[in-house]
């Protein structure tokens, strides 16, 4: 994706590092998928059943496990997430992004080795807490990192990589899985499990030789070192002017905001900063009721109940077409910017969605027509997902937020997204199934699915604002003087904080705008009397 987004030739350095890096540290990502893509083949898997059934047994007398028991196994990774994202915040800040993440996987490490010892129940759900934990720490760390060491031309590529990472870790899974499906020993899910620690094992290898970000020495008081990393990830020499006059701006925008004073948890409630919570909150909330997940959590089990003889290998299609899709959006982001392909991917996704809850409500799956629909707009709707809400949900959530307050508000719209991954991993079996106390919605349900897309078209155009092309520092500037969403492609920046610097210090009472007027007028007097002296001395 490099190749194709050229390098704006103001741009100093050498960018390359920098992409090297933030798609490595993407990788974690392929545990994210990975972890998440495997339950749902190892739930389908015979010998998996017989050792973990408690004596249910499904409709050809087969053994199984009841709807409550399978809600339980695929919600408790969620779960885990959920408080993992949450604890991302003080871990990034008391560790630093490196180092938090070496933490986070050595959290997920635990959870594997729990569910590869497990030959029942409980452990097993106790592994998937422990390794979900560990994943919610990944996941909003890794954004995190990304958008910290990213050249600002190609940051929404570089942090879009993330959710092709998954993308690879949902397909790995079903390729693992539909290898071991037919093992009649304990290999069959003890292999796809056990596979997770060399994802791990590389992530961290190559973690402990990665450099710390700029932003974070910054945020610590340590500006030689900011400088050294700076330098690493640009290949510019410390003394450089470009890389002087980042580091400065990097600089100046954090002490202005420590100007507006210190941040806590409730400061990322209130106004401005309220607004881009809420943002980034609701964009991962809506990410997860598109449905994607029901496909990777249940595809297997949902395809091989509508009649479909092999539900593995249509879930290994679906993961594929994930996988391919994320490419275009790594390229898009850049090219068409946030809003337009958001508003691109909900229309796209709204209307599979309806497609496929219409066919299988009027025409039934009981028919080869009926599941080849299904399956054709299923895999359509993959597309429209993989390539702009899929990827660009990290990307705007990475870069929306000030220095002092982006770890504690990026965890928490992490923590929003599995909030709802884990709400609807609990709750699809129930809306799904049949049989006593479900609502047995079968393919209704993607109209549930439908509608929440439908919501997502309203949602981009009055919230996302367009962040294309702009530092993390200019971002701040964009929010603080474009008020509506939909005025936001338009903005150029102005302000300069290392300008706003020196006028900053009753910023409590003064809008960025009108310290931006005093900085500026500040300057135009300096002018005013250097040309004055150097006229008095001329005469």
């Amino acid at each position: 994706m490099g190749v194709l987004l050229k390098k704006p030739p103001n741009a100093a350095g050498a960018a390359w590092p920098a992409i090297v890096v933030g798609l490595f540290v993407a990788f974690g990502g392929v545990l994210f998928g990975y972890d998440t893509g495997t339950i749902g083949g190892i739930l389908a898997m015979p010998f998996w059943l017989k050792t973990f059934s408690t004596g249910a047994v499904d409709k050809m007398g087969q053994p199984a496990i009841t709807a409550q028991q399978s809600s339980e196994i695929v919600s408790l990774l969620s779960a885990g997430t959920f408080f993992g994202a949450l604890t991302a915040a003080p871990t990034g800040d008391f560790f630093g992004r490196r180092y938090g993440l070496i933490v986070s996987v050595g959290v997920f490490t635990i959870g594997v080795i729990l569910q590869t010892a497990a030959t029942a129940i409980p452990l097993f759900v106790a592994g998937r807490f422990f390794a979900g934990y560990g994943v919610g720490m990944i996941s909003a760390l890794i954004p995190l990192y990304q958008s910290e060491t990213a050249p600002k031309w190609i940051r929404g590529t570089i942090v879009g990589a993330y959710q092709l990472a998954i993308t690879i870790g949902l397909l790995l899974a079903a390729i693992v899985d539909n290898a071991t499906k037919d093992r009649n020993d304990t290999g069959s899910y003890r292999i796809p499990i056990a596979v997770q620690f060399a994802w791990a094992i590389i992530l961290v290898g190559g973690l402990l030789i990665l450099p710390e970000t700029p932003r974070m020495y910054i945020k610590r008081g340590k500006p030689e070192q900011a400088a050294k990393s700076l330098s690493r990830l640009r290949r510019l020499d410390v003394d450089h002017p470009a890389l002087i006059e980042e580091l400065g701006e990097i600089t100046a925008n954090h002490e202005y905001e420590l100007s507006l004073g210190k941040a806590t948890y409730i400061d990322c409630f209130k106004g401005n900063l309220g607004k881009r919570l809420a943002t980034g909150c609701l964009l991962q909330a809506l990410q997860q009721l598109t449905g994607v997940n029901f496909i990777f959590y249940y595809g297997t089990s949902f395809f091989t109940n509508s009649g479909i003889k092999n539900g593995f290998t249509v879930s290994l299609i679906t993961s594929c077409v994930n996988v391919g899709s994320t490419f275009p959006g790594l390229y898009l982001v850049e090219k068409w910017g946030r809003r337009n392909l958001l508003l691109f991917g909900a229309i796209g996704m709204a209307t599979c969605q309806f497609i496929v809850a219409g066919v299988g409500t009027g025409v039934g799956l009981d028919n080869l027509p009926g599941q080849r629909a299904l399956i054709a707009f299923v895999c359509i709707y993959i597309f429209f997902f993989a390539c702009s809400w899929g990827p660009v949900a990290w990307v705007v959530t990475g870069e929306i937020f000030p220095l002092k307050v982006r770890a504690k508000s990026l965890s928490m719209t992490t923590a929003s997204n599995w909030l709802l991954n884990w709400a609807i991993a609990y709750a699809t079996p129930y809306m799904v199934n049949s049989g006593p106390g479900n609502a047995n919605l079968q393919a209704k349900v993607f109209f549930v699915w439908g509608g929440c897309c439908f919501i997502c078209i309203f949602f981009v155009w009055t919230m996302i604002y367009e962040t294309k092309g702009l530092s993390l520092e200019q971002v701040d500037e964009l929010y603080a003087k474009v008020g509506k969403a939909w005025q936001s492609k338009g903005f150029v920046p102005t302000v300069s904080f290392q300008d706003v610097q020196d006028v900053s210090a009753n910023a409590r009472s003064q809008s960025l705008a009108d310290l931006e007027t005093n900085a500026m007028r500040k300057k135009s007097v300096a002018h005013n009397e250097g040309g004055m002296n150097l006229g008095e001395k001329q005469y």
